[in-house]
C-alpha cells in the first residue's frame, strides 16, 4: 500500500515522503480499514515534528489520527463491523495517512454510506471533542454565555454550532475579516478579531462587565492566561487543546488567577476505551467508554441530518497533495477540516 511517512522529524512539506509498505493487520479488538478519506490535526503536525509527547513516534513512521473508510477484516471482538463504512482513530494515533490503517474498535464508529466523502470525514474529532467539552464537562445550558477562541478550526467551529444548538450565547474570536464571517454563520452572536482587538475588553463589554460562563479554549498559551480574566463567577474554563503551540502542554498554570477569580479550571481529553473503569484502574485515567460514545455518535448524525449542525470541509485535497495541505494548516491558512480524499 501508499502511505505517507516520516524519516526524521521536521517541517511537514520537507519529511513526508510516500513509500511502498506492507498493509496493517488487525489485532484482537482492532479492524482493517481501506481508507477513503484522512482527516488533518493538528496533533499529527506535532507529531511530525516531534514535540508531541503525549504519543510520541521514532522516525519511520505513518502519521494521521482520523480517518474514514470501510472495514474489510478484524480481529477478535471486531467482526460485527466487517463491511462498515465507518469514522476511527487509528491504533495508537497514528497511521492514517495511508491506503489502509488499523483501529481499535472502542475508537470506530460507523457512518452513513449516503454522506458524501468530506462531510463524512468532518464529523468524528470536532464534533464528539467539543460534545464532550460542552455537554459533558461544562453542562452547557441555554442560560449560559459561551466563549469559542479561534472558532474557524475544526472542532471550535463544532464547538460553535453545538453552543448555539443548546440554545446559548455564542462569543467567537477568529482571525481576520474571512474567519470573522465564516464565525457568524455559524451562529455566533459577536465575532472578536484577536489580531487587532483586546478580546477580555470585548468580551468584559458584551457580557456588561461579568464575564462568560464558559470558556472553550483549544488554544492554550497565552490566550489561556488572558481568558482567566474574563471568567464569570462560577465559570467553566474548558482546556481542551494546545493549537497555539504543544509546548504549553509542559507549562504549569499559576494557581493564583483561578482562586480569586472564582471558576474552574475544566479537563478535556477525547478517547473511548472499551472497559472506562478497567482503564482506570490500570492508568488512574478517566475515559469515556465506547458505549458512551456510541451514544454520542447516534444523537451527532441525528442532529446533521436535522440541519441542527453541520460538519465543515473547509478543503479537500487530493492523496498525492497531502503535505501541502498539512503545511496550509499549520500556517493557519484554512478554515474547518481539511481532508484528503485517498483516490
Amino acid at each position: 500500500m501508499r502511505a505517507w511517512r516520516v524519516h526524521e522529524f521536521g517541517v511537514p512539506t520537507d519529511v513526508l515522503r510516500v513509500d511502498e509498505v506492507d498493509p496493517p493487520e488487525p489485532g484482537p479488538g482492532e479492524v482493517q480499514i481501506a481508507v477513503e478519506a484522512i482527516t488533518i490535526n493538528f496533533n499529527d503536525i506535532d507529531g511530525i515534528r516531534g514535540r508531541y509527547q503525549t504519543v510520541r513516534v521514532e522516525p519511520p513512521y505513518i502519521p494521521g489520527m482520523e480517518v474514514l473508510g470501510r472495514v474489510r477484516a478484524a480481529g477478535d471482538g471486531g467482526g460485527a463491523l466487517i463491511g462498515t463504512r465507518v469514522c476511527a482513530i487509528p491504533s495508537g494515533a497514528f497511521g492514517g495517512y495511508a491506503e489502509v490503517a488499523v483501529a481499535p474498535v472502542a475508537m470506530t464508529f460507523p457512518m452513513p454510506d449516503d454522506m458524501d466523502t468530506a462531510t463524512a470525514a468532518s464529523v468524528y474529532m470536532p464534533f464528539h471533542v467539543a460534545s464532550l467539552a460542552l455537554y459533558e464537562r461544562a453542562h452547557l445550558s441555554a442560560d449560559d454565555t459561551v466563549l469559542v477562541h479561534a472558532a474557524a478550526g475544526g472542532a471550535r467551529s463544532a464547538a460553535a454550532q453545538l453552543a448555539r444548538a443548546r440554545g446559548a450565547r455564542v462569543i467567537a474570536t477568529a482571525g481576520g475579516p474571512h474567519k470573522l464571517r465564516f464565525a457568524t454563520e455559524l451562529g455566533a452572536d459577536i465575532a472578536i478579531d484577536y489580531r487587532s482587538d483586546d478580546f477580555v475588553a470585548r468580551v468584559l463589554d458584551a457580557t456588561g462587565g461579568r464575564g462568560v460562563d464558559v470558556a472553550f479554549d483549544s488554544v492554550g498559551g497565552a490566550t489561556t492566561i488572558e481568558t482567566f480574566r474574563c471568567m464569570a463567577f462560577g465559570g467553566r474554563h474548558l482546556l481542551v487543546g494546545f493549537a497555539s503551540g504543544i509546548e504549553a502542554e509542559d507549562e504549569g498554570i499559576v494557581p493564583r488567577p483561578v482562586l480569586f477569580g472564582n471558576f474552574s479550571l475544566v479537563g478535556v481529553c477525547h478517547a473511548y476505551t472499551e472497559d472506562s473503569l478497567e482503564f482506570k484502574r490500570a492508568t488512574g485515567l478517566n475515559f469515556p467508554s465506547h458505549a458512551d460514545g456510541a451514544r454520542l455518535h447516534e444523537d451527532l448524525l441525528r442532529m446533521i441530518a436535522a440541519g441542527t449542525i453541520r460538519p465543515i470541509a473547509g478543503s479537500t485535497s487530493s492523496f498525492s497533495a497531502l503535505p501541502e495541505i498539512v503545511g496550509a494548516m499549520e500556517s493557519r491558512a484554512t478554515m474547518g477540516r481539511n481532508v484528503v480524499i485517498v483516490d
